[in-house]
């Protein structure tokens, strides 16, 4: 699909949560929190996600209005209505159609790939994809593992046809194995587990994560799709100008270098200064890689990762 990101924008939190400040509310050492995570330290915002996105679609500067919202997030400002209403009323903006894609840390993927999907079929020309997460508001204290990784960023792209450069989308694959379902949960706020419910819990509008077993089982699942990936469109790690992946945890995005073969160099790392910050993860990597030059037109990417579910999804682009 011949698409370009023709631009990028991102927000981080002026507020920074060291380790060693998280440190004393979880029980645990800095050094306990780094040595697990990967992660020094993350933002905790102050202000809701619908302002987050906002914030990050106007570091883009001068903005021609899009013909489309799309929400790429993982935990919405509520159940109803869906929040890229609320970002198009923070822009300021009215009458632009908008709505959500969700599946998950992959959001911003599925979002782009069918963003491009209805570009190529005429129906828009210029789409804003937003991912906001404010994932610090449900962590979990008594899981110190996922309550260390969290961190709190927003992130947003513009998407448009072109048929004058080379940018596009060469590639997509996605699959999800719902026996890891229950590895990476939050129970509460839908029909399973409503606030009216007696069995519903406080700790059920927390976030919870099996963290090994999740690591475990997508290793493997991302092995496999590396793989397939270059197998199927003839390429080598050699081939590839950059990885952008879902920045899960310090060794999840370690394990492109140590286990998928890319150079160091090549994998766009950034969880040390921002923790997991869910569906807004892989777009704030791309747009902070682009900020400082790593992230170059024309290049070939490798966009990769994995979401609750389990799935994970790989997408080739040129970007």
């Amino acid at each position: 699909m011949n698409i370009k990101i023709s631009n990028l924008g991102f927000y981080l939190p002026e507020k920074i949560e060291t380790s060693k400040q998280l440190a004393e509310k979880i029980g645990k050492s800095e050094d306990w929190i780094i040595s697990r995570t990967g992660v020094k330290e993350r933002r905790v915002s102050i202000i809701d996600v619908d302002e987050m996105g906002a914030k990050a679609v106007q570091s883009m500067g001068d903005l021609k209005k899009p013909n489309l919202i799309i929400n790429a997030s993982g935990v919405g400002k509520q159940v109803l209505p869906d929040t890229s209403v609320f970002i198009q009323k923070v822009l300021g903006w009215s009458g632009i159609p908008s709505f959500s894609i969700h599946s998950t840390c992959l959001s911003f993927m599925t979002a782009l790939v069918n963003a491009s999907g209805l570009l190529s079929a005429g129906l828009y020309d210029r789409i804003l994809i937003v991912s906001s997460e404010r994932g610090t508001k449900g962590r979990n204290f008594n899981e110190p593992e996922s309550a260390s990784l969290l961190g709190d960023a927003a992130a947003c792209v513009i998407v448009e046809n072109d048929n004058l450069t080379k940018s596009k989308i060469n590639y997509w694959s996605m699959s999800t194995w719902p026996e890891g379902a229950n590895l990476t949960e939050v129970r509460g706020g839908g029909t399973a587990r409503h606030p009216h419910d007696s069995i519903t819990t406080f700790n059920d509008n927390l976030f919870h994560m099996k963290g090994p077993k999740v690591y475990r089982m997508a290793r493997k699942k991302v092995y496999k799709l590396i793989s397939q990936i270059l197998v199927e469109n003839e390429l080598t790690q050699e081939d590839i100008d950059l990885v952008i992946p879902h920045q899960a945890s310090g060794s999840a995005v370690q394990a492109y270098v140590k286990y998928g073969g890319f150079p160091k160099e090549k994998v766009v790392d950034i969880i040390s200064n921002t923790g997991n910050c869910v569906a807004a993860s892989i777009p704030l990597a791309m747009a902070i890689s682009h900020d400082n030059g790593q992230l170059k037109r024309g290049h070939k990417v490798l966009v990769i990762g994995t979401g609750a579910g389990l799935s994970a999804a790989g997408m080739l682009l040129t970007f």
